[in-house]
This record gives structure tokens, sequence and C-alpha cells, in this order.
């Protein structure tokens, strides 16, 4: 052990945390591992042992090569039986390369992959970093089999709400539900700084994306490339995009509502282009906690695998030593609407969530595909939960058949 020996003793006392990551070679799972090397090396031994692998078959080459570092004894693609095939074989001649001796760890496959991976025997902890609804399954499997689950995946939680937090009550953990994204990361800290009763209000910071400071007017014209130029992440196409119409701050307003308890009326969004503060919490005596880092999203990623534990040296943190400014601005819901649209689709409870969702996707695909007008995609989610009947349940049945209608319905729109 080296000499930080203290810095480790709280983490270590637990023993080695036996993970399941799923949506391993996307913006989440790739720095997850990234956790993992490090904190193996910096403790000087194992801290975390990936027992399970899951992605898409996009990059079959790279989840090669994890499952070959790892030695995660199993291997999950939603690919079909070629991709797994190509899969295995990549496995092989990569053991033989890096000298992993007879490593062959077991391979599964089709559309019911990350689910089974997320429902491992041998997995303390699950690690959801799917994008996109598909994320439910593998989020209730995790729960109803009794795992901690680090949440990456905002849309499950956002379809699925009240059946989550039935596998949630269900569950022999006191907090099995551990948020992952930066911002419910930082809620969770803040929280620990008083009871439940003396909360006021939650502020989730927005960084305001590329069209910061532009009139509804002004974003008429904007083009697929200029929504993916965010000034601070990259996320990828949906959640870019997501970034720049606000939906993506929308879809956190909800999930801050579902994971905490906290009123969508206490709940509010403030734009901070410096990205260092997180969000915040306002208790009801006046003071507001603030949880503040340089973005880096191996900060929240390591909380979520060591919780509720930090890991040492997961992250860079602010130099106090340089002068700098953090500002702060309010929401324009005019030119952003998406944050109230989602509060108005939860009020109206069970599918509708999911409904604004999937109708989001169908847009922003459309969005990018030249089909439709920046302004499109969230006029386009209005129309489709303004016409949604609500389902009487809230069902996984139920869940999948609002998207799909959301989606059929979408598109019916965005052709006309």
């Amino acid at each position: 052990m080296p000499a930080a020996q203290g810095q480790w003793e709280a983490l270590l006392s637990d023993g080695v945390r036996r993970v399941s990551i799923l949506g391993s070679t996307g913006s989440i799972g790739t720095q997850a591992l990234d956790v993992v090397r490090k904190a193996r090396k910096d403790a000087g031994q194992e801290v975390f042992r990936v027992v399970a692998l899951a992605a898409g078959a996009s990059n079959l080459k790279l989840l090669a090569r994890q499952a070959v570092e790892t030695r995660a004894e199993l291997v999950a693609t939603s690919g079909d039986a070629d991709a797994a095939a190509q899969l295995a074989d990549s496995i092989s001649n990569l053991a033989g390369i890096l000298d992993a001796g007879h490593y062959r760890p077991r391979i599964i496959h089709g559309p019911e992959a990350a689910t089974r991976a997320a429902a491992v025997e041998d997995a303390d902890l699950v690690l959801n970093g799917i994008t996109g609804s598909i994320g439910l399954a593998p989020t209730l499997a995790a729960l109803e089999s009794n795992k901690l689950l680090a949440l990456a995946n905002k849309e499950s939680l956002i379809a699925g709400g009240a059946l989550i937090h039935q596998a949630v009550a269900a569950s022999t953990h006191e907090d099995p539900l551990i948020p992952v994204d930066s911002e419910h990361s930082a809620l969770a800290q803040a929280l620990r700084s008083g009871s439940a009763t003396e909360v006021d209000r939650l502020i989730l910071t927005a960084s305001g994306g590329p069209f910061r400071g532009r009139t509804r007017e002004q974003l008429r014209g904007v083009k697929p490339a200029d929504a993916l130029a965010h000034p601070t992440w990259d996320m990828g196409l949906m959640v870019t995009t997501n970034s720049a119409t606000m939906v993506n701050k929308a879809l956190e307003v909800l999930e801050a509502h579902l994971l905490f308890g906290v009123e969508l009326d206490r709940i509010d969004v403030v734009v901070h282009p410096q990205s260092v503060v997180h969000s915040m919490v306002q208790f009801t005596d006046g003071s507001t906690m603030a949880q503040a880092s340089p973005p880096d999203m191996r900060l929240p990623i390591a909380l979520g695998l060591g919780w509720p534990h930090r890991v040492p040296g997961a992250a860079t943190p602010c130099d106090w030593s340089r002068a700098t400014q953090w500002t702060f601005e309010p929401l324009d819901e005019d030119a952003f609407p998406a944050v109230r649209l989602i509060k108005e689709a939860a009020a109206r409870g069970a599918t509708a969530p999911a409904v604004y969702n999937a109708a989001n996707e169908q847009a922003v695909l459309a969005f990018h595909a030249g089909r439709i007008g920046f302004l499109d995609i969230v006029d386009t989610v209005a129309r489709v939960v303004e016409e949604h009947q609500v389902a009487d349940d809230l069902t996984v049945k139920a869940v999948l058949e609002a998207e799909r209608w959301a989606r059929t319905r979408a598109d019916q729109l965005l052709i006309d």
C-alpha cells in the first residue's frame, strides 16, 4: 500500500467492489474504465473489479480491448450472432497479442444482452451508461437483482419513474440508486448538508450550450453542426443536441424530482456558462450549498462507483491560486421552452414523460438528417405530448406502447 493509505482506507474497507458497466464503449463507459484503471494504480491494489461489460455493435474492437484489459467474465453486445462471433475472434486475437493467456469470457448477444449483464450474479454495482430509453429494462433488472445502481441513463428514469421507485423500495440497500449525471451527483452531495425538511429549492445549473443568449428568432436558422459545437462537453449527437435545445436540462429537472422527491415547482434552472458549479441546494434558512469542480465527468462517475465513499484523485480540483469569475443568468424560457414543457408533461403523469423523450429523439434525428429546423425539435415534442392519451397505469408495456406511438406520431408530423 502506498504512503497515501489513509486516503483509501474507507473505500477499501468495504473490499473490492465488483461492477458491471453498461454502455462501456460510450463516453460514460470509457471514462468509468479510466477511473477503474487509475484507482488501481493510485491505490496500489484492485479497488473495482469489472465482471461484466455491455455495449452495442458499432465498436466491437474497442469492446474486445476493454474485455481483454479487464478480464470481464461476461461480455454482452446488442448485435446479432455474426457480431458476437466477430467479438469472440477479436478477443481471442487480442488476448494472444496482449499476453492474456487463455482468457475466454462468456459472450452473449441480442437486444436483451445488456439487461442480462445488468442482472449478472457476481456484480455488486451496475453502472448504466446507456443512452436512450432502451436503458429502462437494464435499470429495472439491476435493481430487481438487488444491485447498487449508478445511473447515468436519465431516460430510463424519465420513462419509468414509478416503476423504478417500486424496484428501489423493494431493495435491501438503503440507497440503491446513485445518480451519476454531474448535476444530480452535485445535488446528492449538497443534500448531505441538511435534512429533507430543511430543503427549500434545488437549483440545476446549465452551461447554456452553444446558443446561450440567442433569441428564438436567432435560433431559427442554426445548423446541425452549430448544435454540436458545445463549448464545454463532448457528449455524442443526441445528448449534445439536447443540451443545445435545453431538452437535456428539462430531463434533468424531472430526474431531480424523481430522485430526490422535491416538487417540480421547487426546482429551478440557472445558466452558468463556466460549468464549474454543477448544481446547488437552497435551504430554508437562506443558505445555498454548491458543489464545484472543473468540468470532468470522471468525478461523478468515480463517486457513483465508490458511493458513499470518494475515490481519491478522481479528478483535478479547482485552482484557487488563479483569479476566476463565475456568472449566473436566468433561463430564457421563450427561446428555450423545453423545461416548462416537461413540467407540463410531468403534471399529466404516467406515460407523458416517456412520450416527451421518445418524440424528442425522433425530432433530433430528423434535424440532423436535414429534414427539419432547429426550432421544430421542441415544437414537435410539444404537439406530440399534447395529443397523447395518457395511460391509466404505468407499466413497462404501457411505456413501450407510448414510446412507439410517440415515435410514429412524431415522424408523421415531421413529414407533414
